[in-house]
């Protein structure tokens, strides 16, 4: 990856045909289909995901119970986003027709040992209802299984989050488990549904 980014960053060297190498090498580093890329996320990402961070819609499904800070999306981002090094992995939903961002995906509860890892996916309220988190978790699972070699995937989704349920349970996930009002909520405690896709 370095020579990459030597040879791209060395202009008066470069001929164009080297500069296509370049973009070929670059373009194949990428999760992508026609339709979808997954990239790891940058910090000029950082004012998309407090905004998301920050929306209190969806607070419960997310488990956050406080506002994050500028500061501290920003330093989440300069960190190490490696998912062997810290067991979490943070990839952003671009559009690949134009580059377009409409979410995220957390790949978080990295078990190498047991060869498996946890899901999460938000897609931005203007970008719903249009496939793209279908087809960015199907991405998303054809890499953890083909390229890290996980044994299974898994998910916890409240009861009332149905949508949710029937986007993992359409790409095979199975129910696994409920746990008994677990999450509480201003109306009261609600359960937490356990589900997972074996490779």
């Amino acid at each position: 990856m370095s020579k990459i980014l030597a040879d791209k960053g060395n202009q008066n060297a470069c001929q164009p045909a080297d500069k296509r190498r370049v973009f070929n090498e670059l373009e194949q580093m990428f999760i992508k289909n026609e339709t979808i890329t997954l990239r790891p996320a940058e910090p000029e990402d950082a004012e998309q995901i407090f905004l998301w961070e920050n929306d209190r819609d969806v607070w419960r499904v997310s488990g956050t119970h406080a506002p994050y800070s500028r500061f501290q999306i920003e330093q989440f981002l300069l960190g190490d986003n490696d998912l062997l090094a810290n067991k979490q992995l943070r990839l952003m939903i671009d559009l690949t027709e134009n580059g377009q961002t409409v979410g995220c995906i957390d790949i978080y509860d990295y078990d190498g040992f047991n060869q498996r890892a946890c899901l999460g996916i938000l897609v931005d309220k203007a970008h719903r209802r249009q496939g793209y988190a279908k087809t960015a978790l199907a991405l998303s699972i054809e890499y953890l299984f083909r390229d890290l070699l996980l044994h299974q995937v898994h998910c916890t989704i409240d009861v009332l989050n149905t949508e949710s349920q029937q986007l993992f349970e359409s790409l095979g996930f199975a129910l696994c488990g409920r746990r008994k009002e677990w999450i509480r909520t201003a109306k009261g405690f609600i359960d937490e549904l356990e589900y997972q896709l074996l490779k």
